[in-house]
C-alpha cells in the first residue's frame, strides 16, 4: 500500500543532469533553452559574476559558456572554475560567435573540453552535451566504484586488530613498489586503489580466532586460512577491472615464491604480480607495527626479514626493489603513523 508520509522525505536523488547557460544575449539563451529544455535541469546566467554564483550553489554537471561578456568573459569564467578543486572537473563548453582556429585553441587551453561556434545547430548541440554529459557519468562510476571498494576495505577493519592506517600505509607501499618494478602510472595507481580490499574475508572469520592475541592452534589457523577463498567469493564476477583486480590480491597475497602459502600453493610466476607486489607491502607494514601481541620491528629489521626470504616468501625481483623504495617506505610510515 502506497505510504504518503514515505513519498514527502524521500531520499531518492533526482539524477537528472543539470546544465548552466550562460550568455549575456536573452535570445541566445531562449535558443539552447528550446533546444535542450526537455532532457535537463537547466539554469541560466547573464553575465559571469551571476554563473560562479549559480555555480557554486547548483554544482552543475555542464556549463556552456558564451565567450564575449562584458566585464568577466567566458575564458575569465573558465579560467577562475579551473582554478578550484571544487569546480575544474565541470566540464565546460564555450558556445561563442569567435569561430577562428585560435579562439578555439584559447578555449582548450584554458581548459573547456568543447567549442561550438554560432548560430549554433540543435543536433550538434545536443550530440556534444550527450557525449560529454556520458563520459561525466562514466568518471562517477568509477569514483562510486572506488569508493564502494574502500569501504568495503574499511568494513575489515572493524573485525581486525589492524587499523585504518594500516590499510593506507601497505595501500602505499604497493604502489611505490609497483613503480620501481616498472609498471606505469596507470598500473601503479589501480594497484594503490584495489590493495585496501587484500583482507576483506577477514569478515567470515569468527572473532574468538581473528581476534585471539596469541598464538594459533592448528585448527584456529586453517580456519584463518580461509579468509583469502572467502574474500574471493565476496568480490565474486564483476565487469570493473578495479573490483577484478582486488580479488585477484585477494586470494593471491598470502601465496609464496616457494609454493609453499595458501589458499591454492601457487609458485613464483603463478602467483599474480598484484598478489606478489602486495604480499611484501602488507608484510613490511605488519612487521613494522605494534600489534597486541608483538613489538614493533626497526625498519633495519623488517627489510632483513624480507630479504632473507627472497626466493622463499617473495619474488626476487621485488625484494631486489625494495631497498631502492625504502626512503619513500620510512616517509609513509612517518606521514601515516599510528595515532
Amino acid at each position: 500500500m502506497f505510504n504518503s508520509s514515505l513519498s514527502s522525505s524521500s531520499h531518492i536523488p533526482d539524477d537528472t543532469p543539470k546544465i548552466l547557460i550562460v550568455d549575456d544575449e536573452p535570445i541566445n539563451l531562449r535558443v539552447l533553452r528550446h533546444i535542450l529544455n526537455d532532457q535537463y535541469r537547466l539554469f541560466f546566467a547573464k553575465n559571469g559574476i551571476e554563473a560562479l554564483r549559480v555555480v557554486e550553489l547548483e554544482k552543475p554537471n555542464l556549463i556552456l559558456l558564451d565567450v564575449m561578456m562584458p566585464e568577466m568573459t567566458g575564458y575569465d569564467v573558465c579560467t577562475h572554475l579551473k582554478q578550484s578543486v571544487k569546480t575544474k572537473h565541470i566540464p565546460i563548453i564555450f558556445v561563442s560567435a569567435l569561430n577562428e582556429e585560435s579562439d578555439e585553441e584559447k578555449g582548450f587551453e584554458l581548459g573547456a573540453v568543447d567549442y561550438i561556434t554560432k548560430p549554433v545547430a540543435p543536433a550538434l548541440v545536443k550530440a556534444r552535451v550527450k557525449t560529454h554529459l556520458s563520459l561525466v557519468q562514466a568518471d562517477e562510476l568509477k569514483r562510486t566504484r572506488l569508493q564502494v571498494i574502500q569501504r568495503l576495505g574499511k568494513a575489515s577493519e572493524y573485525k581486525d586488530n589492524e587499523t585504518g592506517q594500516h590499510v593506507i600505509r601497505m595501500s602505499l607501499y604497493a604502489k611505490e613498489l609497483a613503480l620501481q618494478y616498472g609498471l606505469s602510472e596507470f598500473q601503479a595507481d589501480k594497484i594503490h586503489n584495489a590493495a585496501p580490499m587484500h583482507d576483506i574475508g577477514k569478515i567470515g572469520i569468527p572473532d574468538h580466532i581473528l581476534l585471539k592475541p596469541g598464538k594459533l592452534t592448528e585448527e584456529e589457523f586453517a580456519v584463518m586460512k580461509q579468509h583469502p577463498k572467502i574474500g574471493e567469493e565476496i568480490l565474486g564476477e564483476s565487469d570493473s577491472g578495479l573490483i577484478a583486480l582486488a580479488k585477484s590480491i585477494a586470494i593471491s597475497h598470502h601465496e609464496k615464491w616457494d609454493g609453499t602459502g595458501y589458499p591454492y600453493g601457487l609458485a613464483k610466476e603463478d602467483i599474480p604480480l598484484e598478489g606478489r607486489i602486495v604480499a611484501i607491502a602488507d608484510v613490511f607494514d605488519a612487521l613494522t607495527t605494534v600489534r597486541p601481541y608483538k613489538r614493533a620491528w626497526t625498519v633495519e629489521e623488517a627489510t632483513d626479514y624480507i630479504y632473507s626470504q627472497s626466493g622463499k616468501h617473495f619474488d626476487p625481483n621485488l625484494v631486489t626493489c625494495l631497498s631502492d623504495v625504502l626512503d619513500k617506505f620510512i616517509n609513509i610510515m612517518q606521514e601515516w603513523a599510528e595515532d
